[in-house]
């Protein structure tokens, strides 16, 4: 899931840096001033914080595997360097410096990508050696990019174009490009695959449609129009884990959830309703109209939305089944997770169903009373010299020997996994068997 930083203004959380889920909807990452806090995001009425990590303040990037101890994170006192932590030992497995500051990290079971403005570093998870630099790709200030879930396949999205929407797929187990989709006329704003990674949804910088592809096909198989009004910055999309739903959130106040399905004439002539007569009479003359305007009738309308009681905030969505029912989750930089029930039948309006707060009020009191003092910023860290072709590890491993872990038949648990060719000591993975996480996941 892709995580989001978040501006500053009056209603926004002091503490508050940025959130990401998890790749499964189970755990909600949130970067704050002090360090970063995990919550496990499994019911309803109670939001367990499981970790808090002090190891660095002013965390801006956060991402944990699955339901794993790893963890990846960033600090703004160095932009530049990715720290890989096992939070329930409390150790720092590696760290890697690259030649610009890091944008956005996204790890599955097999990968962990790296993305910088216009570059982009592709690391083997297990014993984090550099397999592939993407040099000079198109201007990419946001660090837009999606990894699949599904680490068979491990495809990665990113800008094809800092001028249009188009968008690079790139198979990073195999390491090499799959296809380009010609998505928007407009830059792309947000994108996000199903977690199979068949599927791939995206939205230009207008937001005003999002779009699906097949993978690794490229064809359009659904177009919905999230409004016509007014262009919105588009902040997060997600699928359901069954693929059948996606939300898209932005700085409105409007959550919107699209539903997946394809329309058949038999389902027409099955229902001969008023409204089925009027859009076969569209349909049509659809033919007659102009290529905007008939794209424009074929676009599907929100199944679902839910009115936020705030504007211009930054905020993520996330589907999930949550006590076996249907649930919306919206991470806000109000410092609040809101839950809301999803009708999968009828949509309609989402009903508010919990409000946790991500703060505690005599932590907010601690933070107002901190902001008088001068700030302490470290210097950013001198790049390498041959910084921009490969990426190094800045600093030895914590720890000398780790024992290696393998879910694919690689390195068996208690062997030292190889050290790679950048690494002053074997940089191996031990996760007590939940490094990659080997539970019922599904994909």
């Amino acid at each position: 899931m892709e995580s989001q930083d978040v501006p500053d203004g009056p209603e926004v959380h002091r503490g508050f840096i940025c959130a990401s889920f998890n790749q499964d909807t189970t755990s909600l990452s949130v970067g704050t001033k002090t360090g970063y806090r995990l919550f496990s995001v499994t019911a309803v009425d109670k939001l367990d914080c499981i970790h808090e990590g002090v190891e660095c303040p002013d965390v801006y990037i956060v991402e944990r595997l699955f339901s794993s101890s790893l963890v990846v994170v960033v600090s703004l006192s160095m932009p530049r360097r990715m720290n890989v932590y096992h939070f329930k030992k409390g150790t720092e497995i590696c760290n890697y410096s690259y030649s610009n500051n890091i944008l956005s990290v996204r790890l599955n079971r097999q990968r962990l990508v790296v993305c910088l403005e216009e570059s982009i570093y592709i690391h083997n998870i297990k014993d984090m050696k550099l397999l592939k630099t993407l040099l000079n790709t198109p201007t990419n200030p946001s660090g837009l990019c999606a990894l699949s879930v599904n680490h068979s396949n491990s495809y990665l999205a990113y800008p094809g174009s800092a001028t249009i929407g188009e968008i690079t797929v790139y198979d990073a187990n195999n390491l090499s490009t799959l296809t380009l989709i010609q998505a928007h006329d407009s830059p792309l704003a947000a994108l996000t695959f199903t977690a199979s990674g068949t599927k791939l949804a995206s939205a230009s910088e207008k937001g005003t449609v999002i779009r699906v592809f097949s993978v690794p096909e490229g064809q359009r198989l659904f177009e919905f129009r999230r409004g016509m009004k007014r262009y919105v910055s588009i902040s997060s999309l997600s699928f359901s884990a069954d693929a059948q739903f996606l939300c898209a959130s932005s700085n409105t106040e409007t959550v919107h959830i699209f539903k997946l399905e394809q329309h058949s004439p038999s389902q027409d002539e099955e229902s001969p309703t008023w409204s089925a007569y009027v859009g076969k009479m569209f349909t049509a003359a659809s033919t007659y109209l102009p290529t905007q305007v008939s794209d424009m009738m074929h676009q599907d309308r929100a199944f679902a939305t839910v009115r936020l009681n705030m504007f211009g905030q930054k905020n993520i969505c996330a589907l999930a089944t949550i006590q076996k029912l249907p649930r919306l989750l919206v991470a806000s930089s109000d410092g609040n997770l809101y839950i809301y029930n999803v009708d999968p039948q009828d949509g309609g309006e989402c009903v508010l169903v919990q409000k946790h707060r991500l703060f505690e009020s005599s932590e907010e009191q601690l933070e107002q009373s901190e902001e008088d003092k001068p700030e302490d910023v470290s210097p950013q860290p001198a790049s390498q010299s041959y910084a921009a072709t490969v990426a190094l590890p800045s600093t030895p491993p914590s720890s000398t020997t780790l024992m290696g872990y393998s879910e694919d038949g690689g390195a068996q648990k208690g062997e030292v996994i190889p050290e790679h060719e950048f690494a002053e000591s074997p940089v191996c993975l031990d996760d007590e068997n939940e490094f990659p996480p080997v539970g019922n996941q599904s994909n």
